[in-house]
């Protein structure tokens, strides 16, 4: 305890004591391997005298200042790592070279040459030594309560050069303890690292357990997507947290701290690998074109945006209604390189502005445009019908037309598998939006319409995911519609690159669907954050888990399972992951006149004939009863007033 209180306060002590304390224990090993030099050589052990005594103020003033610009007293002395005492070796090896330059090569009379020689090597251990001794005792109570708690705990996945690089990093940044690696390298299992021992996978549960662990970093950048997801599922339920090592750049510096680590990728929770694009695709209608993204600050939009930059546009024409998204979107793209000023360009204005949108395809003559402006959260556009449906169908009737007026080549719209026998007013407005194009694109051959339908992206400002991730970190409850709750999701990059791909595939009307994989239960998805997270479900047969689920029922308008395809025959295409749909559309001079008949109700606010008009049009749609009590009662208000 007495120990423990002495060394408490040396590190309390003010950093410039330390460093000149630091300084007079280096001039004190100085002189005395100086005094140990001359006595191995004239084998005795006499102080020094006369000329003897000319060596210290020499080695003086080569020592201090070659410690001094080489770092070694800006190390933190407890934490010291193989970084800090490669730069000792370096002081040391210039301070050799000049002190053997002066003493064995010029001489001095009445000094040995060997001295000169013999006082760098014996100086060198006598500080690595000194540096080793004050780390164990300073860095002894630190270690202990690092070990005590859990939570500074941290196995690494992957004994390879980058596991072994973290855990150098770690024990420089003080924060984190490693205790231990795991590797599938079975000619590992059992060895030692550093004094740290190599644990098989099979072994986690007992590493865990024995060593009071509650983070797993993965350190294994080069594998595969199919063994990475296979590592991060064989870590579920073990109590322990997943977290992914920073880039080997930040690594490489030599220091890193929890904050560092990110939380798993969206496409880890996901569970499966993005197949690789075709370039000729990508690059089809971007590369040196001039391309123009509505809808350009939301979660596709702005991946949109991104993508398109680095495939090299001509020009990049980001159009958004919300002056924050957009700035936003705009200061990260150009953010780096001040020459992208002049190729993307920010405007605000909205899709229902036809003389707005006008202006700027005259202006810029975009060759491909990207329609992702859409309002798409069910439960607010069930709320406000007539904008929803507003901004979604008559918002894309007045981009396509303006496009077809000046010239434009292809225009991609992003649908959604809500549009698809739609139980909720986004759903159908969306509908409603690919009807528009797909009898727009019969009457219009000199530009090519198509739609691409996808469903739930993880990630996005409405998606599940940082909802979840917010409830986790506040401590839950984790709330869900229903336990039933099913959904096909994929990543916005992913999305993003293959509506870019699908739109360069289109001839003309097509309506693409994408291959989202197996649907995914919404509590299924829960779980697996939690459980990754290093955290338990709460329930009935775990009342002492730490994060409940709670269900709170379907929100109007809301579907359990989400369908991509309205009819059962879609065609494959070249692309493994992007498919065909034929699927009935209007006319356009019979859609026309609907349309006319649908803004003639929203204009009167004739809320009833709205929703007539929208089933008579979207096949399968048929108004929840809570939107119609919501209509009934907004009708009887207004009747009142």
């Amino acid at each position: 305890m007495k120990w423990e209180y002495i060394t408490s306060e040396i590190l309390a002590l003010p950093r410039w004591t330390k460093r000149t304390v630091a300084v007079f224990v280096d001039s004190t090993l100085c002189v005395l391997t100086l005094w140990l030099a001359f006595s191995l050589r004239l084998d005795t052990w006499d102080f020094l005298s006369d000329v003897q005594l000319l060596t210290i103020p020499v080695s003086l003033a080569i020592a201090l200042p070659l410690f001094i610009v080489n770092g070694l007293y800006r190390a933190i002395f407890r934490y010291i790592g193989w970084a800090a005492f490669l730069a000792i070796i370096r002081a040391i090896a210039l301070y050799g070279l000049v002190f053997m330059l002066v003493f064995s090569v010029i001489s001095v009379p009445g000094i040995p040459r060997t001295v000169g020689i013999m006082q760098p090597l014996l100086l060198l251990l006598a500080i690595c030594i000194s540096r080793l001794v004050t780390r164990q005792i300073l860095g002894a109570p630190y270690r202990r309560e690092l070990t005590k708690n859990a939570q500074r705990n941290v196995l690494i996945y992957g004994a390879g050069t980058i596991g072994r690089q973290l855990a150098s990093a770690l024990r420089n940044g003080g924060q984190l303890m490693v205790r231990g690696y795991l590797d599938d390298d079975k000619n590992l299992h059992g060895s030692l690292i550093n004094g740290v021992r190599v644990y098989a996978p099979h072994e986690l549960k007992e590493a865990v357990a024995h060593l009071n662990v509650k983070t797993v970093l993965l350190a294994t950048p080069r594998i595969n997507a199919e063994r990475r997801m296979a590592i991060i599922e064989s870590l579920r339920g073990v109590g322990v947290a997943v977290r992914l090592v920073p880039n080997v750049s930040e690594i490489a510096q030599g220091r890193v701290n929890m904050a560092d680590f990110q939380e798993l990728a969206i496409d880890d929770l996901l569970g499966r690998a993005p197949v690789k694009p075709s370039d000729e695709l990508l690059t089809r209608n971007i590369k040196g074109k001039v391309v123009m993204v509505t809808g350009a600050g939301g979660s596709i939009g702005s991946e949109l945006c991104r993508q398109i930059l680095q495939i090299g546009p001509e020009r990049l024409i980001l159009f958004e209604q919300n002056e924050f998204t957009l700035y936003s979107i705009h200061a990260e793209l150009v953010r780096g390189d001040p020459s992208r000023e002049y190729t993307i360009v920010a405007l605000l204005g909205s899709v229902r502005d036809g003389k707005r949108l006008g202006d700027v395809m005259e202006s810029f003559r975009p060759h491909t445009i990207y329609h992702a402006a859409a309002y798409k959260h069910v439960p607010i556009v069930e709320q406000n019908p007539v904008e929803g449906i507003s901004n979604n169908v008559l918002g894309t009737l007045a981009t396509a037309r303006v496009a077809i007026e000046k010239g434009v080549e292809s225009f991609v719209l992003v649908s959604t598998d809500k549009a698809v026998r739609p139980t909720n007013i986004m759903g159908a407005s969306k509908r409603m939006a690919e009807l528009v194009l797909q009898a727009l694109a019969a009457e219009n051959r000199d530009i090519t319409f198509s739609i691409v339908r996808f469903g739930n992206v993880l990630g996005s400002s409405g998606s599940v995911v940082p909802l979840f991730r917010q409830q986790i970190a506040n401590g839950g409850p984790i709330t869900l519609t229903d336990p039933e709750m099913t959904r096909y999701f994929m990543t916005i990059p992913e999305a993003s690159q293959l509506v870019i791909q699908a739109g360069a595939m289109a001839t003309g009307g097509d309506v693409f669907v994408l291959d989202m994989g197996e649907p995914v239960k919404i509590i299924d998805l829960a779980r697996r954050m939690v459980e990754l997270s290093g955290l338990t479900i709460r329930d009935e047969a775990n009342p002492d888990g730490n994060i409940e689920i709670v269900m709170t029922g379907q929100r109007p308008g809301e579907k359990l399972y989400e369908e991509l395809l309205i009819g059962d025959n879609p065609t494959a295409t070249t692309h493994p992951r992007i498919m065909t749909a034929h699927e009935e559309f209007f006319q356009w001079s019979e859609l026309q006149s609907m349309l006319d008949k649908l803004r003639s109700a929203m204009d009167a606010n004739d809320l009833v004939e709205v929703l007539k008009l929208m089933a008579t049009m979207v096949s399968g749609y048929r108004p929840s009863a809570d939107i119609v009590d919501l209509v009934m009662i907004r009708q009887r208000m207004n009747g009142n007033s």
